[in-house]
Order: structure tokens, then C-alpha cells, then sequence
């Protein structure tokens, strides 16, 4: 069986050599992250659930979570939660098998408020949370699809990847990976949502933080803007890592001292007062929104990772991408790779994928052209082998 992978030599300009770039992240606690780390954490646990009584993955897609904001009073030394924030868990999913019904809500409320629990420190999830789960029963059609076991493809759909990341992307990335990680130890006053956007121009890039505070950990105002001094001053030396190109750090430029602007919260979350979120708003399955780079608009979290190609296929040309450049190091500049599905096929067997090549080295494409043939290759044959390293957490979709 000869699979349709069309190899071809880009003739844009590495991402490096164009003039700017445009990159985002929303953090964790963004309510768009939440949403979509919620969807992700029904899915695994269904997975669970299916797994340890059928021995396989049944039929579900929990891809549709929308958050609805709450009201607060934040105030200086901690304040308090007027109104909950509500959470509506949606989607499809087997909800019997052979007569016996099964406790999908229960596990499914379960595993978004563990998920929860787990992300956001200062979040009482039994008291500012009220969840509501309307999952039910899915399309005849697609479970009929989808129980052939042939491991079918259940959309139309395509996915989109590309790498390496540039300088910007990678300080995009990881300056809200350090603030919702290590620089908690010695900033508690950080909450976790936190939205990084960068661009580049030239050779300066600017970078702005938005992040939420945590008010029962700031005293005063002073203790405030102290706070943002020092978080400006240390990003920008953790951002210097990354890059020899000028970086700026800006922090909550909303906020206006003399006029007592702070973004100051109880949780740390601006959910918490106003704030709503939807699965599929906010990050791509490689955790960055690039508007100068080729993606989808395709919500990843959430999505079974047996057949839905929304998931997979997102997933699988990153990992092409990485390897076709990791091969091809002195001669591919940057790679992109696009595959497209057809519902009710293999998916091991798409439409097409294709692989644009951006070459240092225009000389070397022949040879390029024969690794990154082999990776797609290889890559869509085992593409199945995703499946248990997705529902094990192995991959992050947002």
C-alpha cells in the first residue's frame, strides 16, 4: 500500500530570517488552559474507566468544556469569593455497555476537580466551583465507526505541525512553563493564570506578561509593585537563556498605581471574576498560538486519542516535523507537515500528508526529501502506538 506523501521545498524564509513574528501561550490557569486541561482529564479517565472494564478505549469525545466566570473582592492580605465559577463538562461518550450503565458523570466531575486541585493552589474547587456534566450518548454512526476496532478514522479532519521552535517561541514557551513552575517556590504572590505574548522585530523581542496575583501573599501595595519589579528583572535574565537578540519584559501594563489598578485575585485565576473560557480557544497541541506559522484551528484536548484525528493527526506532525529536522540538521531549516484525513478510513492511511521543506541548503533537498519520505512513513504506520502514551499523559495538547 503506497501512502500519498507529497515532499516539497518551501520557498518561504526560515522563521528566523523573517523580518517578525507574532507568538502566545495562555498559562495554565488562563480560563481557555482550563478548559482545555479539564477536557483532556475526562478523556484520560474515561479512557480508565473503559480500559479496566472492557480492556480497551470505547467510544468518547469530551471536547467541549466552557468555563463561565464568577464574581470576587480581592483586596490586599486576602479577599474573598462572592459567586462560584461555573463549569459545564459536554460531549459524547459510551454510556452503556451490553445493558449495564456505566458512572460516566461521576467519573468524569471526578477527574475535573482532581485536575483542578492539582493546577490551581489557591482554588477552594468544594466551594468556588459548581460543576455541571452534560455528556451523553454518542452518534450511532460514529460509534459505528468507531467499534469496528479497525481504528477508522472518526472525522474529516486535518493536523498541522512544524518545527523547530524559533528563539521567540521558545521564551514564549517557557517563560509561563518557569512561572507556573520553579519560580513559585520564591514568588507565591504569581498565580497560575498567566498569558505570555511575544513578537519579534528583527532582532528585539518584546515579550508582555499578563499574570494574575495572589492577594492573601501581597500585604500592601508596595509589596505589589515590588513584586512586578522583581518578576520583570528575573524574566528577563531567564529569557536571556534562550536567545542573544534584545529582550524586553513587560508586566500587567493595565495596571495604574495611581489610581489603585492592580490585577490583584483571590485564587489566582481570573475566572474567579468574570472571566470564561472554551476548550479549543487557546493553545495548539504544541502549546503555543503562532499566527506567522502554518496550524490549526482544530481543539485537540479532549478528543479520544484512539481514532479522532483532530488529536492525532496534530500530535503526529509535530513529531514528524521534529524528526525530519532532527535528521537534517545542516540542511532544514525549519519543517512543516500537514495530513489530512478522511472519515471512515484507516487512519494510518490519510489522504495526504505533506512536507514542506524550508533549506539551508537548496543542494541538499534530494536527500532531505528521502529521510523526511521515511519519517511520514514510519511515523503513520505506528501511528496507533500514540494512543497509550496520549491517555498516559505522555503528550500535552495544549
Amino acid at each position: 500500500m503506497a501512502r500519498n506523501i507529497l515532499i516539497n521545498r518551501s520557498e518561504l524564509l526560515p522563521i528566523e530570517q523573517q523580518e517578525f513574528e507574532i507568538v502566545e501561550r495562555k498559562g495554565l490557569g488562563h480560563p481557555d488552559s482550563i478548559a482545555d486541561g479539564i477536557a483532556e482529564s475526562v478523556s484520560r479517565a474515561l479512557c480508565k474507566m473503559y480500559l479496566e472494564r472492557y480492556g480497551r478505549i470505547l467510544h468518547h469525545n469530551t471536547d467541549e468544556c466552557e468555563v463561565v466566570g464568577g464574581q470576587s473582592a480581592p483586596k490586599f492580605g486576602g479577599g474573598v469569593i462572592l459567586e462560584p465559577v461555573y463549569i459545564l463538562l459536554v460531549g459524547r461518550a459510551t454510556t452503556e455497555v451490553n445493558g449495564e450503565r456505566l458512572p460516566y458523570r461521576t467519573v468524569a466531575i471526578k477527574a475535573a476537580a482532581e485536575y483542578l486541585k492539582k493546577v490551581c493552589r489557591h482554588l477552594d474547587v468544594e466551594a468556588d466551583i459548581t460543576f455541571d456534566c452534560r455528556i451523553g450518548k454518542g452518534s450511532v454512526d460514529l460509534r459505528a465507526v468507531y467499534d469496528t476496532q479497525r481504528q477508522l478514522a472518526n472525522d474529516t479532519s486535518f493536523g498541522v505541525g512544524f518545527a523547530p521552535l524559533s528563539e521567540t517561541e521558545k521564551i514564549t514557551l517557557e517563560i509561563e512553563r518557569y512561572m507556573n513552575g520553579k519560580l513559585k517556590r520564591t514568588m507565591p504572590e504569581i498565580g497560575e493564570d498567566i498569558k505570555v505574548m511575544s513578537y519579534r522585530q528583527g532582532d528585539k523581542i518584546n515579550v508582555t506578561v499578563a499574570v494574575a496575583m495572589v492577594d492573601s501573599e501581597i500585604p500592601n501595595k508596595e509589596h505589589y509593585i515590588n513584586t512586578i519589579g522583581e518578576l520583570r528583572e528575573v524574566l528577563k535574565k531567564y529569557a536571556a537563556r534562550f536567545t542573544k537578540r534584545e529582550v524586553n519584559i513587560a508586566v500587567n501594563t493595565a495596571d495604574n498605581y495611581e489610581e489603585n489598578i492592580f490585577y490583584l485575585t483571590v485564587t489566582g485565576l481570573s475566572m474567579e471574576n468574570g472571566d470564561d473560557g472554551s476548550v479549543g480557544r487557546g493553545n495548539r497541541a504544541n502549546g503555543l498560538i503562532t499566527p506567522c506559522r502554518f496550524m490549526s484551528l482544530e481543539a485537540s484536548a479532549g478528543k479520544n486519542p484512539v481514532t479522532h484525528v483532530g488529536k492525532l493527526y496534530n500530535l503526529l506532525a509535530t513529531d514528524i516535523a521534529k524528526e525530519i529536522v532532527k535528521a537534517n540538521q545542516d540542511t532544514v531549516a525549519d519543517a512543516y507537515v500537514r495530513i489530512l484525513s478522511q472519515i471512515g478510513k484507516p487512519i494510518d492511511e490519510p489522504q495526504i500528508a505533506t512536507v514542506s521543506l524550508v533549506m539551508k541548503d537548496p543542494k541538499k533537498f534530494a536527500s532531505a526529501e528521502k529521510d523526511a519520505r521515511a519519517i511520514a512513513e514510519e511515523k503513520l504506520k505506528n501511528i496507533s502506538s500514540m494512543t497509550e502514551k496520549i491517555y498516559r499523559g505522555e503528550y500535552t495538547v495544549f
